[in-house]
């Protein structure tokens, strides 16, 4: 069995500034991290591989600097390693990465299984494995909570849907996205962990994709335009008040009147 695991790197934080013109976060200078939803789907791809025997390649779609990404995936026990990295798929949209992703792992070989995790901590679109799924035209299982049984031949999965579970069963190949309680990541080995960083990192760019099309990818092949930004209002910090019964009725009514009585002024 073949199976592909998609891993992102993401800010550690969300901290950093947005491009005016293209809408796109400037990572330039951001601690990064492996997406945590990821992690979940390669130990998930990990406990598969203990039933199977299978074999686990990764692919993460960045600069450079993203094969940390695929480093981690090493010492966690990942067989293999691809990062996709082209100025032709800068400042991709859903569409875009999707259709990136899909040429690449096609380029690569024959995958059983795809997996990632629901959502990424940075876009948070939830919306990239299924549009992979339909790039491919394979069976596509969102917000999987429970891996039932694994065979040769076909996966039975639990799905979390709008409050309700629903077991599914397909044949291969096909793409989940899973949730981050599904499993708990295991720690790197300490022996992977140094083995990792002789292992090989193979380097996917536009020219070993089949569609070399660069209109079809990064901002140029992106549907979303982003026509206004804005950092999202902070919170102000703000007192906690404990008061029990009639105090605390007296309180809130207190601060009816004064916001009433400021609104009559302004009027």
């Amino acid at each position: 069995m073949k199976i592909a695991v998609f891993m992102k790197q993401v800010p550690a934080y969300s901290e950093g500034n947005m491009d005016e013109k293209t809408g796109v976060i400037i990572r330039a200078g951001l601690p990064s991290i492996a997406n945590v939803y990821d992690v979940v789907a390669l130990e998930t791809a990990l406990r598969i591989k203990e039933i199977t025997n299978a074999e686990i390649t990764v692919f993460t779609m960045g600069p450079d600097k993203a094969e940390d990404v695929i480093r981690e995936a090493y010492s966690m026990g990942a067989d293999k390693g691809y990062l996709i990295c082209d100025k032709a798929f800068a400042g991709s949209d859903v569409l875009a990465t999707s259709y990136t992703l899909s040429q690449a792992v096609s380029s690569v070989d024959n995958f059983d299984i795809i997996l990632c995790g629901k959502q990424t901590t940075d876009g948070d679109t939830a919306q990239v494995s299924g549009a992979v799924a339909e790039w491919l035209g394979i069976p596509h299982m969102n917000w999987v909570c429970e891996i039932i049984n694994v065979t040769e031949n076909e996966i039975n999965v639990k799905c979390q849907l709008d409050g309700r579970l629903s077991v599914i069963q397909t044949a291969y190949p096909c793409i989940l996205s899973v949730e981050k309680s599904i499993f708990t990541p295991r720690m790197p080995s300490l022996k992977l962990k140094m083995s990792s960083r002789k292992k090989e990192i193979s380097k996917i760019t536009l020219d070993d994709l089949n569609d070399k099309n660069e209109n079809n990818y990064g901002l140029k092949g992106s549907a979303t335009k982003v026509r206004k930004i804005f950092p999202p209002e902070r919170t102000a910090k703000r007192d906690i008040v404990i008061k029990n019964g009639k105090d605390g009725a007296d309180y809130i009514l207190e601060i009816f009147k004064n916001t009433f009585n400021s609104k009559e002024e302004n009027i």
